[in-house]
């Protein structure tokens, strides 16, 4: 009988810690970010911070308080971004998947548009980003890394 109840609570504990594996992946991509964007060559081009916030149910992300931490006139204050992620997990709280994000300044017909599009490995999110613009100098491409802060 005891072999029986040891057999039973082995069971229940793998079963609680490989099982529910995927509560851990949930909202992985909320919270503070930092990001740093360089140009082909490797030179720092832009940096911003910002808050990511995946909306429940969905893949979207509502991004809030995006701030320059480079001076740029392709981004004044009234600069707009969206964002979008596919999140896969597995049972070990690992986290990967697609990621876009898009910041635009002014209007889609007379602003700057800036995209990144990458790939999320847990609490980093890198890849590429392109700049297109009505600005006079507003436009480029590299590549970019995010850290979760």
């Amino acid at each position: 009988m005891k072999f029986i109840w040891l057999m039973l609570a082995s069971a229940l504990v793998f079963s609680t810690a490989c099982g529910g594996g995927n509560s851990q992946t949930n909202n992985t991509v909320t919270g503070n970010w930092t990001a740093a964007l360089s140009d082909p060559s490797g030179s720092p081009a832009l940096a911003f911070t910002t808050s990511l916030k995946q909306n429940s149910g969905s893949s979207t992300v509502a991004v809030n308080n995006l701030s320059f931490t480079t001076s740029t006139a392709c981004f004044p204050g009234s600069s707009t971004a969206t964002g979008a992620f596919v999140l896969n997990g597995d049972f070990n709280g690992q986290t990967k998947g697609s990621f876009q994000m898009t910041v635009q300044s002014g209007t889609t017909m007379s602003g700057n548009l800036l995209t990144l599009q990458g790939t999320v490995n847990n609490n980093v999110v890198s890849g590429s980003w392109t700049l297109t613009g009505a600005t006079s100098g507003c436009a480029g491409s590299g590549n970019f890394t995010m850290n979760k802060m």
